[in-house]
C-alpha cells in the first residue's frame, strides 16, 4: 500500500470520529467501521469480533455473508481468531488455510479468500475481541496496514466499551473471591520474611478520548510530559538511599537511558500523528510493547521491556493527570507492595521505613527490580499468579520468600507460626554470625575451605559477614545481564579491581561470562542460538566467548589489569573438551603478553580454573591436568546433564536426587582422579550449600566449597559436628550396594552421629 502507517491510521481515524459522534445504534456503527477500515485498506473483507458469553462473536462484517454475523462464534484458542484473542497477538498471514490453528466456518463464505491479517482489541490489558481483514489474493498485509489495525483496534476497544458490547473487562474487584487465610505459593527473587498490609501498587489508569481534537497540542502535551518524567528520574537517581558504587547504579543508568530514547519518543508522536489523542499515543506504543513481550522467550529482553512498561506507565499518568502509584500517596503503616511488574525507579520511590516487601504477578532474578531491590534489603516474591483475584487492599500478608510462600488474610495461628519462625530465624542468624570467627573444621581436625558464590559487587560484603575464607566463583555475566550495551573494557576493570580490593587478601575466582542459553543478552546478535531447541546445552558458556572472541579478550584484559601485583584466579565455564581449555588459557595468556608488550602492571600469577559441568570432561580429565591449577564442579548443570533431566521443568525437580548413587559415584570418580593429580577440587553450586548434601561431599573428600553468604553459617555448624574419617566410612558402605538414594540412611547416621542438620 503506497501510503504510510501514520496517514492510513489518520483516514480511518477521522471517518471514525464522525461514526462514533453519530446517534446511531452501536450496530450500525461497527457496520459503518468495517466499511471504513475495508475501503481505507482496499480489503475484501473486514470483520469484528467481540468477546460475549465467553465466546467470540462475528458482530459486523463486510465481505462475508450477514446470515453469519450474531451466528459464527469461537471460543478463545479455537480458530484464528481464537488465537488471536487466547495469545492477545497479531497474525498476518499469505495462506490462511496453512495456519495450524485454522478453523472454517462454512457459514462465513471465506472460502474464496486466502490473505488473513487480525489484531487484538484490547481492554484493560486483556483481549476482548479481534478487528481481522481478507483478500482473496494469497498475500501478507504490509507492516504500514498492520500498523493502522492496531491503531484503530484501540479506538474500537473505546466505542464497544462504552457501547456496553462485550463481557466485563476483568477488571480488578474491590474484593477478592476468597475471603479466609490462604496460602499462595510464589519463587523467591530477594530473601527475606517480613509482615504488613497489603497495597497495590498502581491504580488502573482509564483512558476516556481516544481520538485527537489537535494533533498539535496533544503533541505538546507528550513533550511536556517527558520533561517532568526524565527530572523526576534525574532526582531518584540522585537520591538513592543506598548509596552509590553498586549494580543498582548500572541498573539505573540503563533505565535512565531508556527514559531518553529518541525512538520511544518517536512511536509515541507517530501515533500522535495518526490521530491519538496523547494518553491513547502513549497506550497504543504500550499495547505494542505487551505484545513483544508475550512474544519474547528471552528472559533478559523480557526484563528490559519491562523497564519501558514501567516508564511509559509513569509517562501515562503525568499526561493524564490521574492519582498517582501508592508511593506518590503515602504508605500509613508496614506495607506489603503488590505488583504485576515494577520497575527500578519505582521501587526506589517508596517509603524504606514501612514497605517490608514486594509480591510480583511476574519477576525474574534479573530484573532491575531485583536488583536494586536486593540492595535495598527488601525481600520479594515472584511469579504469583494471579494475586489481585486472591488479596483485597488492606489484607493482612504475610510474606516468606525463603520458603517461596505468602500467607494471605492469616489466621492468629498462621501468625504466631510466623513469628515463632522469624524469631527463629534471627535466633539462628545471630548465632551464626558469632560463629563467623570459628574456623570451619571437622571434629577429628579436618580444615574445609568455605568460599561464598558472587555476582554483584555488593555481595562482596557477605566475607565479612560469613567469614568466609574467599570468593570461590565470582559470576562476571551479571554485569554483562543489566547493562542496556554490552560493557566496555574500562568499566569491566572497575568492577573487577573494586572486587579484588574488597576481598583484601582473601582469593577471589572469576568466572569468564556465562551468557547464552537461559541468559542470552538483547544486544548481542547470537542469531546461531536464536532458536536452539534445548538452550542450555546450546551456544553458551565457553562455547560462545570462544566464538565472540573480541567478548573474551576485552574481559582478559580487564581481568588481567585489575588484578595488577596480585594473583588472579580465572576459571572458563561449561568446558567439553581440553582443547576448549587450552584455547581459552592461550586467549589469556595472548592478552598478558599483550599488555607486557605495552607497559602495563601485571598480576603477580594466574591461577587458570576449569569447571567441571559437562561429564564428557571427566573421561579426559588426565589430558587436562598439566596445564589446570585447580578444578570445580558445578553441581547444578553437571546433575541436569548427567540425569539428562532439565532442572527448570517441575515434572523433573525432585525426581533426580543430589544423593543418588549416580551423582555421589560420580563425584567421588572425579574427586580421586584430581587429588591423584594433586590438584585442588571444589565445588560451586547449590549441592554444596545444603548440610546433608554438603556432609555427603565432605565425605566423598572434597575439602572446597563455595556456596551462598546464606548457607555459609548452617553449612559450618554441621561441619564443626561432623567426624568426617566416620562420615567417610559410612558413605563407602553405602554406595558399595546402593538403595535408590542415600538420603534416608544418611539422615539416619547423621542423626545417631550427632551431626548438626537443621
Amino acid at each position: 500500500m503506497p501510503v504510510s502507517a501514520t496517514a492510513s491510521a489518520r483516514e480511518i481515524l477521522t471517518n471514525l470520529h464522525d461514526v462514533m459522534a453519530s446517534r446511531s445504534p452501536a450496530q450500525a456503527k461497527l457496520n459503518s467501521v468495517v466499511r471504513i477500515i475495508a475501503e481505507a485498506l482496499d480489503s475484501e473483507v473486514c470483520s469484528i469480533y467481540l468477546l460475549r458469553e465467553g465466546l467470540l462473536e462475528l458482530f459486523a462484517t463486510v465481505g462475508l455473508s450477514q446470515e453469519a454475523v450474531h451466528v459464527t462464534k469461537l471460543a478463545p484458542g479455537e480458530g484464528l481468531v481464537g488465537t488471536i484473542v487466547a495469545n492477545v497477538e497479531t497474525l498476518n498471514l499469505a495462506e490462511a488455510a496453512t495456519h495450524p490453528d485454522f478453523a472454517y466456518r462454512p457459514e462465513t463464505g471465506e472460502e474464496i479468500y486466502h490473505s488473513f491479517a487480525g489484531v487484538p482489541i484490547i481492554r484493560r490489558e486483556r483481549a476482548v475481541g479481534v478487528l481481522a481483514v481478507q483478500h482473496a489474493d494469497p498475500r501478507r498485509y504490509a507492516d504500514v496496514e498492520i500498523e493502522a489495525l492496531q491503531t484503530v483496534a484501540m479506538v474500537l476497544s473505546e466505542l464497544i466499551a462504552n457501547a456496553d458490547l462485550i463481557d466485563a473487562t476483568g477488571a480488578p474487584s474491590t474484593r477478592p473471591q476468597a475471603t479466609g487465610a490462604v496460602r499462595v505459593p510464589g519463587f523467591k527473587l530477594v530473601e527475606g520474611m517480613a509482615a504488613g498490609v497489603a497495597v497495590f501498587h498502581q491504580p488502573r489508569i482509564v483512558i476516556e478520548h481516544t481520538v485527537a481534537e489537535d494533533v498539535e497540542a496533544e503533541r505538546h502535551r507528550v513533550y511536556a510530559a517527558f520533561d517532568k518524567m526524565r527530572d523526576q528520574i534525574e532526582r531518584m537517581s540522585n537520591q538513592a538511599e543506598f548509596g552509590v558504587g553498586g549494580e543498582h547504579d548500572e541498573v539505573l543508568a540503563t533505565y535512565k537511558m531508556f527514559a531518553y530514547d529518541e525512538g520511544w519518543a518517536r512511536r509515541i508522536n507517530e501515533a500522535i500523528d495518526s490521530g491519538l489523542t496523547a494518553e491513547a499515543a502513549i497506550e497504543r506504543v504500550q499495547q505494542r510493547t505487551r505484545m513483544r513481550m508475550r512474544e519474547i522467550k528471552d528472559p533478559l529482553l523480557a526484563d528490559r521491556m519491562h523497564d519501558l512498561e514501567d516508564l511509559s506507565n509513569r509517562l501515562l499518568r503525568i499526561v493524564s493527570g490521574q492519582l498517582g502509584t501508592a508511593a506518590q500517596m503515602g504508605l500509613r503503616q508496614d506495607t506489603i507492595l503488590i505488583a504485576r511488574n515494577l520497575g527500578p525507579a519505582e521501587l526506589l520511590e517508596y517509603d524504606r521505613r514501612r514497605l517490608k516487601g514486594v509480591v510480583l504477578e511476574e519477576g525474574s532474578l534479573t530484573a532491575h527490580v531485583v536488583i536494586v531491590a536486593r540492595a535495598m534489603g527488601v525481600p520479594v516474591l515472584g511469579r504469583v499468579r494471579d494475586i489481585r483475584r486472591l488479596i483485597a487492599e488492606g489484607d493482612r500478608l504475610l510474606l516468606n520468600s525463603v520458603e517461596d510462600l505468602l500467607v494471605i488474610r492469616p489466621t492468629p495461628a498462621m501468625e504466631e507460626a510466623f513469628e515463632a519462625k522469624l524469631a527463629l530465624t534471627q535466633k539462628r542468624r545471630a548465632a551464626f554470625a558469632a560463629m563467623k570467627g570459628e574456623p570451619p573444621v571437622t571434629k577429628d581436625g579436618h580444615r574445609v575451605t568455605m568460599m561464598v558464590n558472587a555476582g554483584l559487587r555488593d555481595d562482596v560484603a557477605a566475607l565479612d559477614l560469613t567469614g568466609a575464607d574467599g570468593i570461590g566463583l565470582f559470576r562476571t555475566e551479571f554485569q554483562f545481564l543489566v547493562s542496556a550495551t554490552l560493557p566496555q573494557r574500562e568499566r569491566q576493570q572497575r568492577l573487577y579491581r573494586d572486587v579484588l580490593d574488597v576481598a583484601g587478601d582473601r582469593p577471589v575466582v572469576f568466572r569468564t561470562v556465562d551468557i547464552g542459553g537461559d541468559k542470552a543478552l538483547p544486544y548481542l546478535d547470537h542469531a546461531e542460538g536464536h532458536d536452539e531447541e534445548n538452550p542450555a546445552m546450546g551456544w553458551r558458556a565457553l562455547r560462545l566467548a570462544l566464538g565472540r572472541e573480541g567478548l573474551m579478550k576485552a574481559q582478559a584484559r580487564a581481568l588481567i589489569e585489575a588484578a595488577s601485583g596480585r594473583t588472579l584466579n580465572v576459571m572458563f565455564p561449561m568446558v567439553s573438551e581440553p582443547w576448549e581449555f587450552d584455547e581459552a588459557r592461550a586467549l589469556f595468556e595472548a592478552q598478558r603478553e599483550w599488555l607486557r608488550g605495552r607497559g602495563k602492571p601485571l598480576p603477580t600469577d594466574i591461577r587458570y580454573g576449569a569447571m567441571l559441568e559437562v561429564p564428557a570432561l571427566a573421561d579426559v580429565l588426565d589430558f587436562l591436568w598439566p596445564s589446570l591449577d585447580f578444578l570445580s564442579i558445578g553441581t547444578n548443570d553437571l546433575t541436569q546433564f548427567l540425569f539428562a533431566a532439565d532442572r527448570a521443568d517441575p515434572r523433573l525437580a525432585l525426581r533426580y536426587d543430589w544423593l543418588s548413587p549416580a551423582i555421589l559415584r560420580f563425584l567421588r570418580r572425579v574427586t580421586k582422579a584430581a587429588q591423584e593429580a594433586g590438584k585442588p577440587v571444589a565445588v560451586c553450586g547449590e549441592m554444596g550449600g545444603r548440610p546433608l548434601e554438603a556432609m555427603a561431599l565432605i565425605a566423598l573428600g572434597i575439602d572446597r566449597l563455595s556456596i551462598t553468604p546464606a548457607a555459609v553459617g548452617p553449612v559450618k555448624a554441621m561441619l564443626r559436628s561432623l567426624d568426617r574419617g566416620a562420615a567417610m566410612a559410612e558413605i563407602d558402605r553405602l554406595l558399595a550396594t546402593p538403595a535408590r538414594t542415600l538420603r534416608p540412611a544418611l539422615e539416619d547416621w547423621a542423626k545417631t552421629n550427632g551431626v548438626e542438620l537443621s
